[in-house]
């Protein structure tokens, strides 16, 4: 993110184990490094179905725009990019 232009980033929350069974960081961990570091992407959806991991992405990346940690031109969508044909959202 630091060398190249983003224009579409897409999030889930929940990235799985590793092999050891350990729970890998989260999309929200990645949320919160982008918005320490004032990355950039021109959109950002979040396709995650956990509700409590897309709420909290959701407010961290509209809480760092109002303080201007992140830009306030970035669109950030509370959404994926396409519908979920098994939950219907």
């Amino acid at each position: 993110m630091e060398n190249y232009t983003v224009h579409l980033l897409s999030l889930d929350h929940d990235l799985g184990e590793d092999s050891e069974g350990n729970l890998l960081p989260t999309g929200y961990d990645l949320v919160k490094i982008f918005c320490e570091k004032g990355y950039r992407a021109n959109k950002i959806y979040l396709h995650t179905d956990n509700g409590v991991g897309r709420e909290n992405m959701y407010h961290t990346l509209k809480g760092a725009q109002r303080r201007g940690f992140i830009d306030q031109d970035i669109e950030i969508f509370h959404y994926s990019i396409t519908e979920n044909k098994y939950t219907g959202g």
